[in-house]
């Protein structure tokens, strides 16, 4: 074999040295850089994705959160409508979505619903999507046209015992929150309504709005305007406790119903591998906008509370709505889709 040699030697030797030299600058660099993004962010506009239409309670206090935000670190917040398929639409693209902190979703109980919806999602809810922080904790109120015959709740169920699936109600699609926490009603009330589902909740109040429905539960946010405009009235709302903004609507336990309803609230997700520091800076910055006297307001105003709780409370939060939800959706033998 051909000796090398040594001048040659040493030359590979050194070249070898500046090539291993080189690519740990280029990682260290890089490193740098991703860290440095981590830190930065936001430095450019953050989508957040709300997998249903416009008006419904998760889009009026995600957008109303967004705008808060914005004021906050000085960088765009806005809201993107993805509706479709009880949010699993708008969730499979943020899931999809790159893994830096520029894409969020917005959701509310509904996401502990989907393993109960549908056979196979094109996402691993438990996996491809993490909870962030959950904010804006409001009970649901049944809400009827200010027209309407029935001005109490006993008033809606003695027709809907009279007339089983007659006495009709609206909402933002199959497998909802304001679906099964109506069906939960019905268990409790020993009646059997008629569901009409529609694209998003603001279609559903303005279904009630049109008389196309005789009623819909949802969550103030989403019709506290038409109830103070004089367009829709409130039979009951959940809780254990009236809320301040509608100080006439009795609970559903002090109009004659054993059962305390659904308490909904909003939160955010991001897609699996987002950085831990944009996550923990968001979380920072949701805390301090719900901590702020206008977000307070706002909430009190919708008969909400304005509170955040980080990720590790939001995900036992999310197991365990996951599994009372199951027992609804047994006793009402809804088929997955």
């Amino acid at each position: 074999m051909r000796q090398i040699p040594k001048p040659l030697q040493n030359r590979l030797a050194a070249r070898r040295a500046w090539i291993g030299l080189a690519a740990l600058a280029l990682g260290s660099a890089a490193g740098l850089s991703h860290a440095q993004t981590d830190t930065a962010w936001p430095s450019k506009p953050v989508k957040i994705v709300v997998p249903y239409g416009p008006g419904g309670a998760v889009d009026v206090v995600t957008r109303k959160l967004a705008q808060k935000l914005t004021e906050q670190t000085g960088q765009s917040f806005y809201i993107e409508n993805k509706a479709g398929g009880t949010g699993t639409i708008g969730a499979t693209q943020v899931a999809r979505a790159e893994a830096d902190g520029y894409t969020l979703m917005a959701n509310d109980t509904t996401f502990s619903l989907l393993p109960h919806i549908f056979k196979k999602l094109p996402f691993d809810v438990g996996q491809d999507l993490v909870p962030v922080s959950a904010f804006v904790f409001a009970p649901m109120a049944l809400a009827v046209n200010a027209t309407s015959p029935y001005t109490k709740l006993q008033d809606l169920l003695a027709a809907a015992k009279r007339e089983p699936n007659r006495v009709s109600y609206g909402t933002g699609g199959p497998g909802t929150t304001p679906h099964f926490a109506t069906e939960a009603l019905g268990i409790a009330a020993g009646v059997n309504f008629m569901h009409v589902p529609f694209k998003g909740a603001g279609e559903a109040t303005q279904a009630v709005l049109s008389n196309t429905v005789d009623f819909q539960i949802a969550s103030p946010a989403g019709v506290m305007g038409n109830v103070k405009g004089g367009k829709m009235r409130v039979l009951a709302v959940s809780g254990d406790k009236r809320v301040s903004a509608l100080p006439d609507a009795p609970t559903f336990a002090e109009a004659g119903v054993r059962w305390n309803g659904v308490v909904n609230w909003t939160g955010l997700w991001a897609p699996k591998n987002t950085p831990a520091p944009v996550l923990q800076k968001l979380q920072a910055e949701i805390a301090k906008a719900m901590a702020s006297a206008d977000l307070k307001a706002f909430a009190d105003n919708m008969g909400a509370e304005a509170r955040q709780i980080g990720a590790s409370d939001m995900a036992k939060m999310l197991k365990d709505s996951t599994e009372a939800w199951g027992k609804v959706v047994t006793h009402t033998a809804f088929e997955k889709q």
